[in-house]
């Protein structure tokens, strides 16, 4: 059924929530602010920890998000948050559920997997690492490992080409409207979990070709055993547009 799948990191693979919200909240403390709610740092996952912070630092000081894009401070901020996120990175994350099985059951069919995050490539590695998952991937493209990043399609086809797969022969699996969007833009299906980091935002209103209870379902298809799944396709309308 596929010859490649891709998944995100990030809300897909592991929850790393957690450490990415204590981190976020070390930052805004050691500058003087106030922490934030974790609920609503997790609801920033996605975009990388650039922008999550860009977010958590306008909530907290009441900049607006283009004053605080446009600040020159923004490069030192961003180097706090490194030295933060190497002792957080990892330490209360985990696996999701069916994961790690699942990601057996495709190398063992030979199938090609690959990891999509916007997350950096140091702390994506990092993450992978600490959970024994690295092994799985070739290769990982996180959001500093190409000129662009998801949603852009440029990740997707850089690894199609690496594996010399088509479109129609490759799958991303995802959590968010990021991951949908970048389906969408690269051309290969996209399906998502519900458990991960999509703003608050529902997943399934955001059209993705499927909703997956988890990945086992992945590795169902792979088998050809997925008749009489419970997980629910959802079908979407050439006029969709997205959030």
């Amino acid at each position: 059924m596929f010859d490649l799948v891709m998944f995100d990191l990030d809300g897909t693979l592991v929850d790393t929530a957690t450490d990415i919200a204590n981190t976020a909240n070390d930052v805004l403390e050691s500058i003087g602010y106030a922490p934030l709610p974790h609920a609503q740092l997790r609801n920033w996952i996605g975009h990388g920890s650039r922008e999550l912070m860009v977010h958590a630092y306008s909530h907290a000081s009441g900049a607006s998000l283009d004053a605080v894009r446009r600040c020159a401070g923004g490069d030192s901020l961003m180097e706090v948050f490194s030295r933060f996120h190497a002792q957080r990175c990892g330490q209360h994350s985990r696996v999701f559920p069916q994961v790690r099985e699942t990601l057996q059951i495709l190398l063992d069919l030979g199938i090609g997997l690959a990891v999509l995050t916007n997350k950096e490539t140091r702390f994506a590695r990092l993450v992978l690492e600490r959970h024994q998952l690295q092994d799985f991937f070739d290769p990982v493209i996180a959001g500093d490992t190409l000129t662009a990043r998801k949603p852009d399609p440029l990740p997707v086809m850089h690894c199609l080409r690496e594996h010399g797969v088509e479109p129609r022969r490759a799958l991303l699996v995802g959590d968010s409207t990021i991951d949908i969007i970048t389906g969408r833009n690269s051309g290969v299906r996209c399906w998502v979990v519900p458990y991960g980091y999509n703003g608050g935002v529902p997943i399934r209103d955001c059209a993705p070709d499927r909703l997956i209870d988890d990945l086992s379902s992945v590795a169902r298809a792979a088998q050809g055993c997925d008749a009489g799944s419970t997980d629910s396709p959802i079908q979407h309308e050439e006029t969709a547009s997205w959030p």
